[in-house]
């Protein structure tokens, strides 16, 4: 694009000299329709769009790390280990009886974690902790806080970024400013239904520039990866981290984004598929949780977080999501079974050398047609990951293999016991079928300072080429004179 198109030409001082040619000229961002301090403090009540049977699954997600405020005294607050919902409690590297401190982000209320999602249109359902951070299944995905990092991801037509200006209210009322703020998400694959301020990536990056009066610190820049025809991701970043020479922390994260999930599997996660009731005296919440966990086993996903802490949650009619936490690590898992628009996505931020059998193992429990995988590390966590072929390779080289037991689908009403339902077709046991996918789309950028993104797209062999027809359709489809920034 010619940097001239973002320049506007209306009324200007006759005092001041045009730029000389090759002057790199600073453009303030337009604002947004509506600005954060009209509409974010009422963002929790206001327009409800009725579910129109088709759900975005696709999750936004918003990462946000802090640091101390120089000259500010700190709080600490102290839980038993009672609290915890892990085994940290008794790390051999902890005393036994130690209290647990929290500092930083893990000290705020459950109230000010209630405002924090009210803006984003969405609420905690239940929560785990150990002494590295709490996660929390939310009614649209899942919220993970630690001391000085909060991470916050939201599907359907949430309205994640309006969370922002509170979340630099309430690190300041504690003594923190934003360090590092990104920003990321799959191109909608129903954009027309979202609200304010996501009805496009430009939208969503002048809403952040709006915010620069409340902190100087969001100044950042935006990126696509991937072909703006097909299946896309949107990265901003805004890095304002300084960084030490001692500093051998390393950050990565993996994201899996399946599509078109097997339909036997997407069978798994419809509630009336299981006994609302086992026994007379079960309560609703307590039937609610049998389920959650019968749905998990079902599928294999406590297969997919060995060691973990797991807390699965359910959704009446369908749905599921589930956070798993182990040590410093978070992995969640978000799964949307209606025809036409199943999705199921697995993230995690674990420090794996090699992810290709994690990969394998959770592309072989959802058998998608085709999956959009992005990964966001930086430069030393890169290093110890040593080779990627999945990312760097060549196509052939990136082929992900998977076995499939391929059964017909069955009620799992008359199956009595979570072990039942397990074996009835477990996706992580045998099978002689074999079936690859190949890597169809690669893009990689590195932005900032050190923030490396990659992002591929896989398809099933033998669908690839029904898929490029589709494509190809959908630019068919496109009217006449809208540009590609009017699609998601």
């Amino acid at each position: 694009m010619n940097s001239d198109s973002n320049i506007s030409v209306g009324s200007c001082d006759a005092s001041i000299p045009p730029p000389e040619l090759g002057t790199v000229v600073h453009v303030e961002q337009p604002q947004p329709q509506q600005p954060y301090d009209e509409d974010d403090e009422h963002s929790g009540s206001g327009e409800i769009r009725e579910y129109s049977g088709e759900f975005e699954g696709p999750e936004k997600t918003l990462e946000v790390v802090f640091r101390k405020l120089p000259g500010f005294e700190h709080i600490y607050t102290s839980d038993d280990e009672t609290s915890l919902s892990d085994s940290s409690a008794t790390n051999a590297n902890v005393p036994a009886g130690d209290p647990i401190h929290r500092t930083g982000m893990r000290t705020l209320a459950r109230a000010d974690l209630d405002r924090i999602c009210m803006r984003a249109r969405c609420t905690i359902m239940s929560s785990i902790s150990n002494r590295y951070l709490d996660a929390y299944v939310l009614s649209e995905s899942s919220l993970f806080v630690y001391p000085y990092m909060l991470v916050l991801k939201t599907c359907g037509t949430t309205t994640l970024l309006r969370c922002v200006a509170i979340l630099i209210e309430l690190g300041r009322k504690i003594g923190l400013e934003i360090d590092w703020l990104g920003y990321n998400r799959k191109n909608f694959s129903f954009p027309v239904d979202q609200m304010f301020p996501h009805g496009s990536f430009h939208q969503e990056m002048d809403y952040l520039y709006s915010h620069r009066n409340l902190c100087e610190r969001l100044n950042g820049n935006g990126y696509t990866l991937g072909p703006v025809t097909s299946d896309h991701w949107f990265v901003f970043v805004a890095d304002h981290t300084k960084r030490y020479a001692e500093d051998n922390d390393t950050d990565r994260v993996l994201n899996i984004m399946m599509f078109d999930i097997d339909e036997d599997v997407a069978q798994k996660f419809y509630y009336e598929q299981y006994e609302a009731r086992i026994n007379p005296d079960e309560t609703e919440d307590e039937a609610t949780k049998r389920i959650s966990m019968e749905q998990t086993k079902s599928a294999g996903i406590d297969a997919l977080v060995p060691g973990a802490t797991i807390d699965p949650r359910a959704f009446e009619p369908c749905g599921y999501s589930m956070n798993a936490i182990l040590f410093r690590s978070y992995s969640t898992m978000h799964i949307t079974p209606e025809e036409g628009s199943s999705y199921a996505s697995f993230e995690t931020n674990q420090k794996l050398t090699n992810y290709k059998s994690l990969i394998s193992n959770v592309v072989r429990a959802f058998r998608p047609k085709r999956f959009v995988m992005t990964l966001m590390a930086d430069e030393g966590g890169l290093a110890e990951m040593g080779e990627n072929p999945l990312f760097t390779g060549s196509a052939c080289s990136a082929k992900i293999a998977v076995p499939f037991n391929k059964t017909k689908s069955k009620s799992l009403r008359s199956l009595p016991s979570s072990s039942s339902v397990a074996s009835a077709a477990s996706p992580l046991g045998g099978g002689n079928n074999m079936e690859s996918y190949r890597r169809r789309d690669l893009a990689s950028i590195k932005v900032e300072d050190d923030v490396c993104c990659y992002m591929g797209s896989w398809v099933l062999e033998g669908r690839e080429d029904n898929e490029t027809s589709m494509d190809k359709d959908r630019a068919h489809q496109r009217h006449r004179g809208l540009s590609v920034s009017h699609y998601s």
